[in-house]
């Protein structure tokens, strides 16, 4: 006989911790990437794009594009997970901002920076998805998605990000857009290898 693995709810603390290590490397990921001028798919690509057009703080732009998403979040997915993500989507604006001020990135390879900083974004992602987070926007829709037993959530970002990405044509080289699919493409593969229904069973 098989043992059955039962859920065991996350605690208030671990959800906490989750929330600031989640946060912490995707911001770090994305300060890769703009260092790089690379932009990935999703709300953070349309911000990293809208950015580098307009000279705008990438965590103002960030956080204002979020806020429509959030009412998919209420009346799909709830109260708490809708919280944990405006707390997330809040932490990456801040940390995306102060991190640069933290650290110095003189000079940043735009292949390492692509691989390096997807690795940082999917791990991020990972852990908040896990704890039952997001960084609104596609991710909502991803993990409403996922839920439903419709499609991964990796394979469902993926799909969109590459049509994000091919908005990227219109602002940045050739060059730094094909580093981004690169980029897109580990991200999306960490979320749809690890983050799949039963593998793990921790909840919030």
């Amino acid at each position: 006989m098989t043992d059955v693995q039962l859920p065991q709810r996350h605690k208030l603390y671990e959800d906490m911790l989750a929330l600031l290590l989640g946060t912490l490397l995707t911001a770090l990921g994305l300060t890769l990437y703009a260092q790089a001028t690379l932009t990935v798919g999703g709300v953070a690509g349309v911000s990293l794009l809208a950015h580098y057009a307009t000279g705008y703080g990438f965590g103002t732009i960030f956080f204002i594009v979020n806020l429509p998403f959030y009412l998919l979040a209420i009346s799909r997915m709830g109260w708490p997970f809708t919280l944990r993500t405006f707390a997330a989507v809040a932490l990456v604006s801040l940390f995306s901002r102060l991190t640069p001020t933290w650290i110095s990135v003189a000079h940043v390879e735009p292949v390492y920076a692509a691989v390096a900083g997807g690795g940082l974004v999917g791990i991020g992602l990972l852990i908040l998805f896990r704890h039952r987070a997001g960084l609104g926007g596609l991710n909502i829709l991803s993990v409403y998605l996922q839920d439903r037993n419709i499609i991964r959530a990796g394979y469902f970002q993926l799909i969109v990000d590459f049509l994000i990405l091919v908005a990227a044509f219109f602002t940045l080289p050739l060059d730094k857009v094909a580093l981004s699919i690169l980029g897109a493409l580990v991200i999306n593969l960490i979320l749809a290898i690890n983050h799949r229904p039963g593998r793990y069973l921790g909840m919030s």
